[in-house]
C-alpha cells in the first residue's frame, strides 16, 4: 500500500491521487490536513452554495465535544416568564449538548482505460467523485443520520397555500424569535419553479442576506429556513483521504476498482428554535 500525506499547495488532491495510484495501483492512499470539500471545489466557476457553506465552521478533532443549546419551554413554562409573550426567547431553556464528526464517503470506479492514463485519472477524480462527495456532504448535514432535519427540536411548519407562503412564513417566525433567516435549503424544482424569474423575489432575498442552497436532499415542496449562522457550527476535523478500497455492497452494480474520498464532519446545533423545516399541510 502506498500512503502519502498531501496539503493544498500546488497539486489539486486528483493529482495527487493519479500518482500515488500510478506508483500502487492495489493500494494508494492520500491523506489530507484539511478538509477537501473545503479546499478544493471543481465547480467554482459556477457558483452554487453547498450546504457546508451555509454554516460557520468550528475546528475540532475526533472526540466528541460538549457545547450550550437553548430549547423550546412547553406553554406552562413560558407562560411564567416575564414578557415571553413579546420575547419569546425569554422562556427558551438553557442547557448543554454533544456532537462529534463522522465520516462522509462518496464512491467511484475507475474506467479501464483510465488506470494508465494519470492526467485523465486526476481529472475524473477531481471532477466526478469530489462533486460525488458534495452531495453526499449535501445529504449528512441535511437528512443524514447526523443531520439537520435529524434534530427532534427543529419544529416542521406546515403552509397551506402557496410554496412562497410557507418561506416567507419561516422567515417571518424566526424573526419572531430576535433571529435572522440568513439562510434556506430548498430542492432545485422549488428554485426553478417557484424562485427563479418571479418578479424580484430572488432580489429581495438577497439584498435581505438571504442565501439560498439548492439540494435535492430536501424534497420537493419543503425547504429548510434558519438563522444558519448564529445558530450552529460545522465541525470539521480538518482530514480527508482518497483511496482505493472495496465498497459496500449496493455501491455499484459492477464489479471493478474503486476508490473512496472522505472526510470528517458534524453538526453542533445551538438553537434549533432558529430553524423550521417548511412542509405542505
Amino acid at each position: 500500500m502506498t500512503s502519502v500525506s498531501a496539503s493544498p499547495v500546488t497539486r489539486s488532491p486528483g493529482e495527487e491521487f493519479a500518482a500515488a495510484y500510478a506508483a500502487d495501483p492495489a493500494g494508494a492512499v492520500v491523506r489530507f490536513d484539511f478538509t477537501i470539500t473545503d479546499a478544493f471545489q471543481p465547480t467554482k466557476e459556477r457558483p452554487r452554495v453547498t450546504v457546508r457553506n451555509l454554516f460557520r465552521k468550528r475546528s475540532v478533532g475526533t472526540e466528541p465535544v460538549r457545547f450550550w443549546c437553548e430549547g423550546r419551554p412547553d406553554a406552562s413554562e413560558a407562560a411564567t416568564v416575564h414578557e415571553s409573550d413579546l420575547r419569546r426567547e425569554a422562556a427558551f431553556r438553557f442547557g448543554m449538548a454533544e456532537a462529534g464528526v463522522h465520516p462522509i464517503r462518496a464512491w467511484v470506479q475507475i474506467p479501464e482505460e483510465l488506470a494508465k492514463d494519470p492526467e485523465g485519472l486526476a481529472v475524473f477524480v477531481d471532477y466526478r467523485l469530489l462533486v460525488r462527495l458534495a452531495t453526499a456532504e449535501n445529504q449528512a448535514l441535511t437528512i443524514g443520520e447526523h443531520g439537520l432535519l435529524r434534530h427532534p427540536e427543529i419544529a416542521k411548519l406546515p403552509y397551506r397555500h402557496d410554496y412562497l407562503t410557507g418561506l416567507l412564513a419561516a422567515c417571518d417566525e424566526i424573526e419572531q424569535t430576535g433571529a435572522t433567516p440568513h439562510a434556506m435549503i430548498v430542492n432545485p424544482r422549488d428554485y426553478y419553479t417557484h424562485l427563479l424569474g418571479r418578479g424580484g423575489l430572488l432580489d429581495d432575498l438577497a439584498r435581505n442576506g438571504v442565501q439560498i442552497s439548492r439540494t435535492r436532499m430536501v424534497a420537493p415542496g419543503e425547504a429548510v429556513v434558519g438563522d444558519f449562522a448564529m445558530a450552529a457550527r460545522l465541525l470539521d476535523a480538518g482530514r480527508s483521504a482518497i483511496r482505493i478500497a472495496i465498497p459496500p455492497p449496493g455501491t455499484f452494480a459492477t464489479d471493478g476498482p474503486a476508490v473512496c474520498a472522505e472526510i470528517h464532519e458534524g453538526l453542533a446545533i445551538h438553537l434549533p428554535t432558529h430553524f423550521f423545516h417548511v412542509v405542505p399541510a
